[in-house]
């Protein structure tokens, strides 16, 4: 009796499709649940026997490490596009982050300085300790052995895209191109961006920008029109007991305005600073450009100024600073947008709640005296600003 080249179960080529596609999602569903939001961050809880499903499946198919992983993404925060970020591609290139991924996060998580002050927290159980972690090419071993038996001479070409998977798009989609393309929905130091604002293939990891904005998070869509894979799984998931959330980023909410800012608003203000921002952008910024475009005789002098107000200065390179130092000492009003703008911050930044509540208070009689209408309409609706909800 021959053996068959389709080894036990021999499926049509869709077949072998779904199953590939199955496997590889059930991973990148491991990743983003379980190593991201669960153990890296702590905004999402898994059930003790969720968690170990997931553990057992990364090892398994992946040779994932826990404790590695987690030191190495909590680093990436900690340095976020600077130098020590082990995967930047501000540090080592776009090129070299999407095709190298991996062996940057190979090297960075065989650091033992990396693994002691990041690592900390994760599963240090028994088969940690001797199976998972000391044997964690075992896993893949066995992996493609399964393949080999199951599916024969498809399975070959089943384990290399299933292998190639995690590195390419984990390692090098998400810490590469979601560095470099894509939408900003808020402006911070890293130079993460969203992706797509429909994460639907990647676990929900396409929404970087988001989460580097709220790591904490157990949900990374941020805007209602943007969908997280994941956090529908987590949404069946605690409807089934097997998880719980945290902690979750707040969505902007506005309800009818009050006649002033009062203790409440300004809580409100702070917790949705970052929504705040975002709205000063599309509200101040962007008007005040286009009403300065449309008086202003045709030229390039302008162009591009509204990236340059609206990007972090951090992010700014040095010619970027200097062009934008140029327009605000042409353009009054964009100077005046930017202090006011920064004075904004400055309020809410404030330790003592009844001195925030008197900064910003006086910081809206000023926007609405200013003469600037955009930031005097932007001033009268922050009064709109509620607690945030989920």
């Amino acid at each position: 009796m021959s053996l068959s080249p389709y080894g036990v179960l021999e499926l049509p080529w869709w077949g072998y499709a779904l199953v590939t596609f199955v496997t590889i999602q059930t991973m990148f569903l491991g990743v983003t649940l379980y190593l991201h939001r669960d153990q890296s961050h702590g905004g999402l809880i898994l059930h003790p026997a969720l968690r170990h499903l997931f553990r057992f499946w990364l090892w398994f198919s992946s040779g994932a490490v826990t404790r590695e992983w987690v030191a190495v993404h909590r680093k990436h925060h900690a340095c976020a596009d600077r130098e020590g970020d082990p995967h930047s591609p501000v540090v080592f290139g776009l090129k070299r982050v999407l095709f190298e991924g991996f062996e940057l996060y190979r090297e960075a998580g065989s650091d033992p300085q990396t693994i002691r002050n990041y690592g900390r927290g994760t599963p240090d159980d028994w088969l940690e300790r001797h199976v998972y972690g000391r044997h964690a090419a075992a896993g893949i071993v066995l992996f493609v052995i399964g393949h080999l038996v199951l599916f024969g001479v498809p399975g070959i070409i089943m384990i290399a895209v299933h292998l190639s998977a995690q590195p390419f798009f984990a390692g090098g989609v998400i810490n590469g191109l979601g560095h470099a393309v894509g939408y900003r929905s808020f402006e911070m130091p890293s130079t993460a961006t969203n992706l797509v604002p429909w994460a639907l293939l990647l676990g929900g990891e396409e929404l970087h920008n988001n989460h580097h904005a709220f790591p904490r998070s157990a949900r990374f869509a941020a805007q209602r029109w943007e969908i997280d894979i994941g956090w529908l799984w987590i949404r069946l998931f605690s409807a089934l007991g097997l998880a719980r959330v945290r902690w979750v980023a707040p969505r902007l909410h506005l309800q009818r305005p009050r006649r002033e800012l009062d203790a409440e608003t300004v809580q409100a203000l702070f917790i949705n600073r970052l929504h705040v921002l975002r709205a000063y952008a599309r509200r101040v910024v962007l008007p005040v450009c286009r009403e300065l475009k449309r008086r202003e005789r045709p030229g390039a002098v302008l162009a591009g100024a509204p990236a340059l107000l609206i990007r972090h200065p951090a992010l700014l390179a040095e010619e970027a600073r200097r062009r934008l130092r140029e327009l605000l000492e042409r353009y009054e009003v964009l100077r005046r947008v930017v202090e006011y703008r920064e004075g904004l911050q400055q309020a809410w930044e404030d330790a003592s709640a009844g001195h925030a509540l008197a900064q910003l208070r006086e910081w809206c009689r000023r926007a609405e005296d200013s003469g600037i209408a955009a930031l005097r309409e932007f001033a009268q609706g922050l009064p709109a600003y509620a607690s945030a909800r989920g």
